[in-house]
């Protein structure tokens, strides 16, 4: 399966960044892929990239780089977000989700968000001891 473009972009572990990574992944939008799925992708890069500020970032200094990825394929796209924190278990969230789900909070609400757009979402340590959000997304049939 041949990618249509593939786009990297390193970015400081800082929520103030977030308008430098929208940007970047607007330069991107394809006229193939859906103007709804766009605008789900985009909030899903949004999603994961402040969890990775707020989590797994949390207690490293400020200069460590998170690394994104942005994969268009003819039928898909995939956005990886690697950050160096510490792994969490994204399937045992997923699976509390639905008990864990609390209306009045302020936040938290960012991994049922991803499960909601994404078609697919994993994360993996890698061997380089860093963690990949996969997030994948569908927008043409197979």
């Amino acid at each position: 399966m041949k990618d249509l473009k593939k786009s990297r972009k390193q970015v400081l572990t800082d929520l103030k960044a977030l308008d430098e990574v929208l940007s970047w992944f607007n330069q991107l939008e394809q006229p193939s892929i859906p103007k709804k799925v766009w605008l789900q992708c985009q909030l899903a890069l949004a999603e994961g990239f402040t969890n990775a500020v707020r989590h797994a970032h949390k207690n490293l200094s400020p200069d460590v780089p998170i690394d994104l990825e942005v994969t268009l394929f003819p039928e898909h796209l995939e956005i990886c977000i690697w950050d160096q924190g510490q792994p969490f278990d994204l399937e045992q969230r997923l699976q509390k989700l639905d008990r864990l789900v609390d209306e009045q909070a302020g936040g938290g609400r960012g991994i049922a968000i991803l499960q909601k757009i994404a078609d697919k979402i994993t994360y993996t340590r890698t061997n380089n001891n860093r963690n990949c959000l996969l997030i994948v997304k569908r927008y043409q049939e197979i």
